[in-house]
């Protein structure tokens, strides 16, 4: 008999059905006369019920001898054929009378995810098991329902999905935080005469890195095709061992050619709004265990964020606020004079104290931005555009371009950077021009507003940090 899915065993009120159940055991509660599986497969938070009388479902396996009902422990894999019944306990209308049992797969108590409670430090420890769990498997289905947001989103707003290399010969950041690729014999590296690497060998025949982002390319896309957007992982090199940093995450990068500051920041906000109302709308079981069991005022933060217009806040006035803040007693870790780059402890102020609403900061100093930025007319600030939001800090960095090839080149000379591996960059600014704008967004900083999650590395099934590359 072909498999129901457990989230359609619940949703159905065709009692009497006959219905193949399989999954994986979160309890197991044993009588004399009846015994009570609560079984979960994944596609929802709930699990199904499944009822046993001992002396009338047989019980087979091919992994074990002799095996019973008591073999079927918290973690095992069975298949349970049976009857879908109404059920007379409260809170689900469905259960599964079962007919007869087949044991997939045993689990013994050392299995690390049992059913006490466990520390997120020991899952990340196992996070080849913890995606069994309750708490693990809605971050994951609303992982899902977000990436699944971002593209609806796009699509229907006329934007072309648009891939972007994960390898390049070039910086875009200018930070130099890049992980190399290289198929050099890291035992016998070819030199110059000044010690450095010869890479005519490599494969590449250059230097060569794992990407920081894709917008450099998405803007030439964008140049094209008018709107794009990438979605995929980027890598950063940098020693961070804190709650908001990974060193393999995921970027939502639009670029959008003919749009200034204001246009940009429309986007932003209608986009970030779509997908918390896409998860409010589709992620309904999910976002209640988490509002229950992580945060208890996750769900009231996420419709919040749908009713508040976005404040549009200018970096002078952002730093005003907050020496005025410190003046009236307000302890900083970090100091926040004008020409600062914001610290999160900042932007959360900023956010969940002063405004008690997300915000977008706009036109930073130069000096704190990336080199493709447009600066403004008082030449000391640049049109960057990021959104603050309540428990996270920055969850958008988004900049109108520099369309201007002079001016882009005095800034790219004004930092003494190296043009050589920008050329191709360079050349759009060369060949019809236009003006355009961009945003970079963390998925998993999404991720973390939307679940109530306090660490990054909580809401990605396989983190990447320094010193683990585990699983």
């Amino acid at each position: 008999m072909k498999r129901t899915t457990i989230i359609d065993v619940l949703k159905s009120t065709d009692y009497g059905k006959e219905v193949t159940v399989k999954g994986w055991v979160r309890t197991h509660r044993s009588s004399k006369a009846v015994d009570f599986i609560a079984l979960n497969d994944g596609s929802t938070i709930k699990n199904v019920q499944v009822v046993v009388d001992p002396e009338a479902c047989p019980v087979s396996s091919d992994c074990v001898a002799a095996p019973s009902l008591k073999d079927i422990t918290t973690g095992s894999c069975i298949c349970v054929k049976g009857t879908l019944v109404e059920s007379p306990a409260a809170g689900q209308p469905s259960e599964v009378q079962a007919n007869e049992i087949e044991i997939y797969g045993l689990c013994d108590n050392t299995y690390p995810m049992q059913k006490k409670g466990q520390s997120f430090e020991v899952m990340r420890k196992n996070a080849h098991m913890r995606l069994r769990t309750n708490t693990f498997g809605a971050v994951m289905r609303i992982r899902h329902n977000m990436a699944m947001a971002i593209h609806t989103y796009f699509h229907e707003h006329g934007f072309f999905y648009f891939h972007t290399p994960l390898i390049t010969a070039s910086d875009c950041e200018g930070a130099g935080n890049m992980f190399q690729v290289t198929t050099k014999n890291l035992y016998d590296l070819k030199k110059d005469e000044q010690g450095k690497i010869i890479y005519d060998d490599d494969f590449f025949g250059e230097q060569t890195s794992l990407t920081v982002s894709g917008q450099l390319e998405g803007e030439l896309g964008a140049t094209a095709l008018g709107a794009i957007y990438t979605f995929g992982p980027t890598f950063r090199a940098e020693n961070s061992n804190t709650p908001r940093h990974l060193a393999e995450f995921w970027m939502v990068e639009p670029e959008v050619a003919f749009l200034d500051q204001e246009g940009l920041m429309d986007l932003e906000e209608d986009f970030i709004k779509y997908c918390v109302r896409w998860a409010l709308d589709n992620c309904k079981d999910d976002l209640e265990f988490l509002n229950k069991m992580i945060d208890k005022t996750l769900i009231e933060r996420l419709e919040g964020v749908l009713r508040e217009d976005f404040v549009r806040l200018p970096y002078t006035k952002g730093i005003e606020i907050l020496q005025q803040a410190i003046k009236d007693g307000h302890k900083f870790e970090f100091p926040c004079n004008w020409g600062d780059d914001l610290a999160s402890e900042h932007e959360r102020y900023l956010v969940e104290q002063h405004f008690k609403k997300p915000v977008i900061m706009t036109d930073y100093p130069k000096e704190i931005k990336a080199f493709y930025m447009k600066t403004n007319e008082d030449g000391k600030t640049m049109q960057g555009t990021d959104v603050l939001f309540p428990q996270i800090g920055e969850i958008i960095g988004g900049s109108v371009r520099e369309e201007s090839y002079d001016k882009l080149m005095a800034e790219i000379n004004r930092r003494k950077m190296e043009t050589d591996k920008l050329w191709w960059y360079l050349d759009t600014r060369k060949w019809g021009t236009c003006p355009h704008a961009g945003f970079g967004l963390g998925f998993e900083r999404l991720i973390l507003f939307v679940t109530g999650m306090q660490n990054i590395r909580d809401v990605i099934p396989f983190p990447r940090t320094p010193k683990s590359a585990e699983f």
